[in-house]
């Protein structure tokens, strides 16, 4: 992670001695929002909900001309998903119906490196790659068991909660990500970012079973010094 943050900053460099001479100068803010993230498949029966979390983090902005810029950011990204299986079945005279749901929040610090582009002077567009560091790994489970015996039926639900353990996941994750943002003053804007996780958060896949993969809807608030 050292390496990746000297670079970062050398490559940050290299854009700093990269503009054009009358161009604006850096400019360096906070930026805050909500995350809708979700895990991608490439099949299977199981029902996928979003995760509402949040991000927040700092941003600077590097011009290279009046219409192209950099902006590297460093943001705490609250990811996951939600998940909800079903089971039935039968034991003797009494019929069993099991609705597990579970949700997964991996917390990550991310470092995008966003290539703007200048549409107007107020409104930008945006592409570019993202870095993720897992920092934590929890899941909350909660089960809730339907018996029917003739006429009558009975529930009962069990919630449990810990820590995932991160052997099993792989603590990097790479993606790519598009957006757009509108400043309605030069100081305070608006963001829109959705970025496609491109690396399968589980390590030593067994062969032939699908990946899955974070993906994050980031709508927020941004405010330059």
């Amino acid at each position: 992670m050292k390496k990746l943050f000297l670079g970062l900053a050398l490559v940050a460099a290299s854009f700093t001695f990269a503009q054009k001479k009358g161009t604006s100068p850096i400019s360096y803010g906070l930026k805050a929002g909500m995350n809708v993230s979700s895990f991608s498949k490439d099949s299977g029966s199981d029902v996928q909900e979003s995760k509402v979390g949040f991000y927040a983090g700092g941003f600077a902005n590097i011009p290279l001309s009046a219409q192209f810029s950099v902006q590297p950011e460093l943001l705490y990204s609250g990811l996951g998903a939600k998940k909800v299986e079903t089971f039935s079945g039968q034991s003797q005279n009494t019929t069993f119906n099991s609705t597990r749901k579970s949700t997964a929040s991996l917390d990550y610090l991310t470092v995008p490196v966003m290539f703007q582009y200048n549409a107007t002077p107020k409104l930008y567009l945006e592409a570019g790659p993202e870095f993720g560091f897992m920092l934590s790994a929890k899941e909350k489970v909660s089960t809730t068991m339907v018996a029917m015996t003739g006429n009558s039926s009975s529930t009962t639900t069990t919630e449990t909660s810990g820590k995932i353990d991160k052997k099993d996941l792989k603590t990097f994750n790479f993606g790519l990500g598009l957006g757009a943002g509108y400043y309605f003053t030069p100081n305070i804007g608006v963001t829109l970012r959705y970025v496609a996780g491109l690396t399968d958060v589980v390590k030593n896949r067994p062969s032939g079973s699908d990946a899955v993969k974070n993906n994050v809807l980031q709508v927020g608030v941004a405010y330059k010094f």
